[in-house]
This record gives C-alpha cells, sequence and structure tokens, in this order.
C-alpha cells in the first residue's frame, strides 16, 4: 500500500490495531481525531480491530498513525 498514488484525490484506509478493545477505545479514537481527519469507522467485529479513514496523501498516512500512536493505539504495520 505504500506505492499509492494520490494525486490530491482523498482515499478511504484501513488499519489495523490490536489494542483497541472496546467501543470506549472507539470513542476515544473518533472523539480525538475526528476534527482533524474527519469521519472515523473503527469496526470491533474483526481482530484485529480496524480504523477506517480518508487520507489525502503519505503525510497525512504519516500524522494519523502518529496521533493514533499518541493516544494509544498503535497501528499494526502488515
Amino acid at each position: 500500500m505504500n506505492n499509492l498514488s494520490y494525486e490530491g484525490n482523498y482515499m478511504k484506509k484501513t488499519f489495523k490495531s490490536e489494542k483497541i478493545s472496546c467501543i470506549n477505545c472507539a470513542n476515544l479514537i473518533k472523539g480525538s481525531l475526528e476534527d482533524e481527519f474527519g469521519e472515523i469507522i473503527v469496526n470491533l467485529d474483526v481482530s484485529p480491530k480496524e480504523v477506517t479513514v480518508e487520507i489525502k496523501d503519505e503525510t497525512a498516512e504519516a500524522k494519523f498513525k502518529e496521533e493514533m500512536n499518541d493516544i494509544g493505539f498503535t497501528i499494526k504495520e502488515e
């Protein structure tokens, strides 16, 4: 997925994190990051849990991963 071309368009991207465990985690992610990144969807029905967000470019992706880490949810690298 690192070879994607964004060309100024937003792309929905799904990230996995094993540290998300419940609806409270999902609400923390949404409450902390939706103002900056827009709508965030957290899928609690899979393992590891998935977080889907629209990403503008590689810089925004790196920032999203950093912000997730800052609030305690490490993104699992594939």
